[in-house]
């Protein structure tokens, strides 16, 4: 039986064909390509794509360093990932805390997201680094979409 799903075109260039594949090269997981990407929402599809974005940042970082955002637009410092999520038709939305460790949380319009992550020191070397990547791409399985996740 013939794949009748259309794929997003994505591309990227590097100066080393040596380095670690980024999320463009690598195949989507079909839990992304269940339904395809034109049925999505803006805001779940560029959800879904953070996710594997996040994920293939993490799996080059050694076990001092944790992902974190840094923020555009001036002196406003990170973000350490805790969560990410969408409202359709056009949030997306992240959780976790700031540099100082004073909870934060970002929301933002598709039309205007641009995501900085960053390879910061982890605070607590006594556990395992805090892999929220990994974590998500898991829960991308877990919903339709169409319901509200209460936890």
């Amino acid at each position: 039986m013939a794949d009748t799903k259309t794929s997003p075109r994505a591309r990227v260039s590097k100066c080393d064909d040596d380095t670690p594949l980024t999320a463009e090269q690598k195949p989507l997981p079909e839990v992304v390509t269940e339904r395809p990407y034109e049925d999505k929402s803006p805001a779940e599809w560029a959800y879904e794509r953070l996710i594997l974005y996040i994920q293939n940042f993490e799996e080059q970082l050694d076990n001092e360093h944790e992902v974190a955002m840094g923020f555009a637009g001036g002196e406003v410092g990170i973000l350490r990932i805790e969560g990410i999520g969408y409202f359709d038709p056009d949030l997306v939305t992240f959780y976790g805390t700031d540099d100082e460790g004073t909870k934060t949380q970002l929301i933002q319009h598709v039309s205007q997201l641009n995501v900085m992550l960053r390879a910061e020191p982890r605070e607590e070397t006594s556990e395992p680094p805090n892999r929220i990547g990994f974590r998500l791409a898991a829960d991308l399985g877990k919903h339709s979409g169409a319901e509200v996740d209460e936890g």
